[in-house]
């Protein structure tokens, strides 16, 4: 704490005038062990021509001095500074000006001399905590003048690639900062339909090709990516920022993100900013893309898609790569979830999400620790609430592009059970979605028919025998009955499976 309010001292300079060198020394020395940035002169002439040509934020100043007094120099220095914030030092209260001078030159304070300097002390801290706010006034002030001054630019038409640049041109000053990025949908529907596109613009260190930009995303940071839109809230991280662009229908069509040591006072502004932005992204595609060659947009998007894919393939397999044990189970859990959806006459749509949510159901395993993931029996309370967050984090990585959207939900809540107890919300029967409900019967049964470090596995009459148990209490009863039959098939299923990796 001592460290933070020396450091927030340093940034604020004082200017002490006194023509007793004494007094200086002792208020500079004790002043300065607290961390004030101070100055001191024994001259009111030269003091004055010190303020007219240096920045100060507080004006110390004894009122009986040679060749002027205290009040005539507030009076020279208020021709030219009106900011300056002022407090008056008397011998006795008897010697200071009338309470009209002190309102008319706008001096802040005044207090006598002593032997203790704790009046002054609390005087100075107030006066600093004055100036502080100012700043912050001065700072949104001047923020907002520049949003206003930024937006109609934001809103001509014109290319998106150059509505993105300029929007993330005008955010870095608010936060002083030279690093950022969006990350955007495209609402335009122009294209058969489809809105499950993403776009990116990036400045200073993420200005990259779609290939190296997605090497830039971090696992944490994609899920810090994913939580700002599930939760339509700014994330605030230790060096920047991520903030949701939300649209008229409060709807999360991407997120800004911004480097920053100095996040706290521009975050409000930066809030304000994005709301335009996303406006002005809504109002670049319903005018800009529309010229734009759908070759060249879908060209954007596939490269886009294909990288992210990448990206949480690499992740995913990082995963399994984890656990010699559980290696291959998420493409496993895919083909139970998808012959489930079959044997249910789900639609083509619904088994493609079954089958991606089956092959991504434990990314958010990515961040538990090893000695959790490889321990080998069982785990203590604070091991298994570290890994029922994974459906979580899954869920946060998946969601920070938009192809996903559909199968966060589903990979989020594959861990609920029918009766209430599972996790992350505990959620119950039909609050689960349908397809998650099917996922958590193919990963409970191909966990209960693979070896663990624990346990051997199981043979497939005594996993049956756990699913129809579980039938009605953790399970979706119709989707056991289902997939039970379908499981008098076991042999050529593994067959199928196998033919996977060949």
């Amino acid at each position: 704490m001592r460290k933070k309010r020396i450091k927030v001292f340093s940034d604020f300079k004082i200017l002490i005038v006194d023509d007793d060198e004494g007094i200086i020394d002792s208020l500079s020395m004790l002043m300065k062990r607290s961390g004030y940035n101070i100055t001191g002169l024994t001259d009111p002439v030269k003091a004055i021509e010190k303020v007219r040509n240096e920045h100060f934020d507080l004006l110390i100043l004894d009122y009986l001095m040679y060749p002027i007094h205290g009040d005539e120099v507030v009076e020279k220095i208020r021709e030219f500074n009106n900011e300056l914030y002022i407090l008056l030092l008397t011998g006795h209260k008897d010697l200071a000006p009338p309470i009209e001078t002190i309102k008319e030159l706008e001096i802040q304070g005044y207090c006598e001399k002593s032997d203790k300097f704790d009046q002054l002390l609390l005087l100075i801290e107030s006066g600093i905590k004055s100036i502080s706010q100012m700043r912050t006034i001065k700072k949104f002030r001047d923020g907002l003048n520049k949003i206003l001054q930024a937006v109609p630019k934001i809103y001509q038409l014109q290319s998106i690639g150059n509505i993105l640049e300029d929007i993330l041109k005008e955010i870095l000053p608010l936060v002083n900062s030279e690093n950022a990025f969006i990350l955007v949908d495209d609402t335009t529907n122009i294209d058969s339909g489809c809105s499950n596109k993403s776009i990116f613009k990036g400045i200073g260190k993420y200005k990259a090709e779609m290939k190296d930009f997605m090497k830039m995303l971090a696992p944490d940071l994609i899920e810090h990516i994913g939580n700002a839109r599930m939760n339509q809230k700014v994330v605030k991280l230790e060096h920047g920022a991520i903030l949701p662009l939300i649209n008229e229908f409060s709807e999360a069509i991407g997120v800004i993100y911004a480097d920053s040591d100095d996040i706290e006072e521009g975050i409000k502004l930066l809030e304000i900013y994005a709301s335009q932005a996303a406006s002005s992204i809504n109002n670049a595609f319903l005018h800009s893309l529309v010229n734009m060659k759908n070759e060249e947009l879908n060209m954007t998007y596939e490269q886009l898609r294909i990288r992210y894919m990448d990206t949480i393939e690499a992740l995913r397999q990082a995963v399994d790569a984890k656990d010699i044990y559980t290696r291959g189970h998420s493409d496993r859990v895919s083909y139970y979830a998808v012959r489930i959806g079959k044997a249910l006459k789900l639609a083509e749509e619904e088994l493609e999400l079954l089958r991606i949510s089956g092959i991504f159901h434990d990314i958010g395993k990515i961040s538990t620790a090893d000695d959790i993931l490889l321990k080998n029996d069982k785990l203590n309370e604070r091991e298994y609430k570290e890994i029922k967050k994974h459906p979580l984090k899954g869920a946060r990585i998946l969601a920070a592009v938009s192809m996903f959207k559909e199968i966060v939900p589903i990979v989020k809540y594959h861990h609920e059970r029918i009766d209430g107890y599972g996790y992350p919300e505990g959620i119950k029967g039909n609050e689960i979605p349908f397809l998650s409900r099917i996922i958590s019967i193919a990963d409970a049964f191909d966990a209960m028919m693979s070896d663990r470090l624990y346990r051997s596995r199981l043979e497939l009459d005594e996993a049956v025998k756990q699913l129809i148990l579980g039938a009605g209490t953790q399970f979706d009863k119709k989707v056991v009955d289902v997939f039970t039959r379908e499981l008098k098939n076991f042999e050529d299923m593994e067959r199928e499976i196998a033919s996977l990796y060949e």
